[in-house]
């Protein structure tokens, strides 16, 4: 399931626990990622789902959902 992998990778980059991150966790609000955080883990969400996230998109993942949503609409 794509949102169980993005819990792990959000998690492990954000030294967040994974049970605490849910589809409306807050990317910078609840999570506290700054702007570098949110580059490197986009590289590795880039990387896992074999998928280019383009900044324009990136700039409007506010959530883990968005996040989540992106990635399964984008999957071949």
């Amino acid at each position: 399931m794509v949102f169980d992998k993005v819990k792990e990778i959000v998690a492990d980059q954000l030294d967040a626990d994974v049970n605490s991150i849910e589809m409306s966790s807050d990317i910078q609000g609840d999570l506290e990622a700054d702007s570098l955080d949110i580059i490197d883990m986009i590289e590795k969400l880039e990387d896992e789902f074999d998928i280019e996230i383009p900044d324009a998109e990136v700039q409007n993942m506010k959530t883990v959902g968005d996040i989540v949503t992106y990635i399964e609409d984008h999957q071949e």
